[in-house]
């Protein structure tokens, strides 16, 4: 792994982390964290087997969920959009990349036909944020629907 794959973790961990700050206080609801790093292995943290230490994210992961079997789509966009929305990725609308609407499946931007886990969680009362690259809207005027709500 890469010096630069793991600044990208680290700072993807530590804004993570950062966010228990907006969480709400409910002993009856857990927080939750979902972390998506790009170019990482599934074997490249403590917690799946790696020969590097990861004592902070196997922390989390002793104390959560852990995905056994998430298929990514060898490119970011689309693996966000089907972790985001909990869709394939065609019907999210992120069927390729976000450069550019080529119909039905390939629109660039997140559909209105999906919502996602943010959208879900607020829903219920959770206070949400999202730090890091969003990469699942059009590059150049995305439709608002397709971005998160700012938190003010």
């Amino acid at each position: 792994m890469s010096k630069t794959t793991i600044s990208k973790l680290a700072f993807m961990v530590c804004a993570c982390l950062g966010t228990s700050a907006f969480a709400q206080v409910e002993s009856q609801r857990p927080n939750t964290v979902v972390i998506l790093v790009d170019d990482l292995g599934y074997s490249d943290l403590g917690c799946y087997g790696s020969e590097i230490e990861t004592p902070q994210l196997d922390r989390l992961a002793d104390g959560g969920v852990r995905f056994s079997q998430f298929y990514n789509t060898a490119r970011c966009c689309p693996s966000r959009a089907s972790l985001l929305t909990g869709l394939y990725q065609h019907q999210a609308g992120i069927g390729f990349m976000t450069y550019a609407d080529w119909g039905e499946g390939y629109e660039g931007t997140l559909n209105e036909k999906c919502v996602t886990l943010g959208e879900a969680l607020k829903k219920t009362g959770y206070t949400t944020c999202v730090s890091g690259k969003w990469h699942v809207a059009a590059h150049r005027n995305p439709p608002s629907h397709s971005l998160p709500s700012p938190i003010y």
